[in-house]
């Protein structure tokens, strides 16, 4: 029997409004893939992500567009061809992944590493907000290990010393998503060093960093919108420390490894990320994060309402995924 695709639009609320330089939000739109052999079925969740011009029309078009080389069998190799890096193909290609898995009852871990996947500590991530906004969620998890702190707007300084303060034992990475510029962003960097900080993650636009290959990186530099696949990296030598994969900029599991393979091979640490979305999205990520230096799979935590089944978070402790969730 051919396999059939599917595509639904599903939305879940956050926890509230969740904030970053370029705007907030109250609920995860997600697209999820649904292929079937007629026999078991594989699923995939994207999120699409607007800062890359992506629509949930536009993504759930896309998907249904490939669904006749879905039937045909098209595999994860040739689907790297098939469809650009992004959201939809991200979706297709880990439905595929989960599909295989339950068709050969074989983990799909199992292609990914040599060792069964373990519990990873991830990042919780903090809103965008003023200083005691911030400081007051910061003292609320201030039993975290490692927290990422939304910045990237006027009196980021405040902002850092105020959750540096409210949470003294945790470490801290702060995420500017592009919101720093050329005349604040050593003053900045200076204050993180000054304070301890384990990571900055992206603090100016994508395209418009070449300044950090002459300013002191006294705090390791991430990119993250300035990063897709693997094809981009070479480009970040000097620029950046290290690397944030996530599966909807990387375009799936597939690509998202062969990123991670090279960014080793050149030096860059490594750092898995995600977009709000449920556990059907973070499940192929955890096991793409199984050595990473910073895991950042925090978004179902983020979230009122999470799928059932989703991933056991114990504290900030996620574990990885059962086959009735995915793979």
């Amino acid at each position: 029997m051919p396999r059939v695709l599917s595509v639904s639009a599903e939305r879940f609320p956050i926890a509230g409004t969740f904030t970053i330089s370029r705007g907030s939000k109250t609920e995860a739109e997600v697209i999820t893939c649904t292929i079937t052999d007629g026999t078991v079925s594989g699923r995939g969740e994207c999120v699409p992500y607007k800062r890359y011009g992506e629509t949930m029309e536009a993504v759930q078009a896309a998907i249904e567009a490939i669904a006749p080389r879905i039937a045909s069998g098209i595999d994860r190799k040739s689907l790297l061809q098939a469809m650009p890096a992004g959201a939809a193909r991200n979706a297709v290609d880990c439905a595929l992944w989960d599909l295989e898995a339950k068709m050969s009852g074989t983990p799909a871990w199992h292609h990914v590493s040599t060792m069964p996947p373990r519990p990873l500590e991830t990042a919780y991530t903090l809103s965008l907000g003023t200083p005691e906004a911030m400081a007051a969620q910061a003292r609320d998890n201030a039993g975290r290990p490692l927290l990422k702190v939304k910045i990237g707007g006027d009196n980021d300084v405040a902002r850092i010393r105020a959750v540096t303060a409210a949470a003294p034992g945790s470490r801290l990475i702060l995420d500017a998503n592009e919101g720093w510029t050329e005349d604040n962003v050593e003053e900045n960097m200076a204050i993180a060093a000054e304070l301890g900080v384990a990571l900055i993650e992206q603090p100016l636009p994508a395209g418009k960093d070449a300044i950090l290959a002459s300013i002191r990186h006294a705090v390791p530099i991430c990119a993250d919108e300035s990063v897709h696949v693997a094809d981009d990296l070479d480009s970040l030598l000097g620029l950046y420390d290290a690397v944030n994969i996530k599966l909807d900029k990387s375009g799936g599991l597939t690509a998202a490894l062969l990123l991670h393979d090279r960014a080793q091979q050149l030096g860059f640490s490594i750092m898995v990320g995600c977009m709000v979305g449920t556990s059907l999205a973070m499940a192929p990520a955890v096991l793409l994060a199984q050595d990473a230096e910073f895991v950042d799979l925090d978004g179902p935590l983020l979230l009122a309402r999470d799928r059932s089944p989703g991933l056991v978070y114990e504290g900030s402790l996620v574990s990885p995924p059962q086959p009735a969730l995915w793979g």
